[in-house]
């Protein structure tokens, strides 16, 4: 019921991930990153605590690799669970419990990786990273085109409600996370798409606004010069 894609870009050192589910709210549930570690998607009968401990664990020194492992030796009911995860070496590491739903696919390489479940076919995840490494450009830009070729590909076995895009960079809060939390009639990844093209502009003003408001740009609000 979910399809998503961790990230980096190995010239900015930016990570992200982008996910949508035919569930609502699925970002709040499965996406998690934190700069200069890297970035987790957790899905499938999602347990939200494990994206926390994959970053905790890499951001103490393990690879994606490792710190997958430690969690699936670890957690509770893994055979339930899909993990994704990218570290800040690029490294990529997913796990799928044999539980997992449906038709489950997933596909890695260097700086991204991509899995789903309840697929309409297996080459979904495919999809995704070959998308991803085929474009360039900003970090969210190619998040949402992978999403989009994803969907044209087939997407989930049934109709998608929710999404989210979630970036992060050198700060430690999001710079961008752009939700969408239920869509019942529309695609909840062009709704993302809209959003992103409104903030992409804005995002670095956003940025310097909190770390010097003195140094930040006109907020072009009525009673602002």
């Amino acid at each position: 019921m979910t399809f998503s894609l961790v990230a980096r870009c190995k010239d900015s050192g930016m990570f992200g991930m982008a996910i949508s589910s035919s569930s609502p709210a699925v970002a709040a549930r499965c996406a998690w990153a934190q700069a200069g570690v890297g970035a987790v998607a957790t899905q499938n009968v999602t347990d939200p605590s494990l994206g926390p401990r994959v970053l905790s664990l890499m951001a103490k020194g393990a690879t994606a690799t490792n710190a997958l492992n430690e969690v699936e030796n670890s957690a509770n009911f893994m055979a339930y669970r899909q993990l994704l995860a990218v570290d800040n070496s690029g490294n990529t590491c997913i796990f799928s419990g044999s539980e997992a739903l449906g038709i489950v696919a997933e596909s890695g390489a260097t700086d991204v990786a991509a899995a789903g479940n309840l697929l309409d076919n297996t080459s979904i995840p495919e999809v995704l990273t070959s998308t991803f490494l085929s474009t360039s450009g900003h970090l969210g830009d190619r998040l949402i085109q992978s999403m989009r070729a994803a969907v044209k590909a087939g997407g989930e076995a049934g109709p998608v409600h929710s999404a989210g895009l979630l970036l992060v960079d050198q700060v430690s809060w999001p710079v961008a996370e752009l939700r969408c939390d239920w869509a019942p009639d529309e695609c909840p990844i062009e709704n993302i798409a809209t959003a992103w093209a409104t903030y992409k502009p804005q995002l670095n003003d956003y940025v310097q606004r909190a770390l010097d408001p003195t140094q930040a740009p006109s907020y072009g609000v009525p009673g602002n010069e």
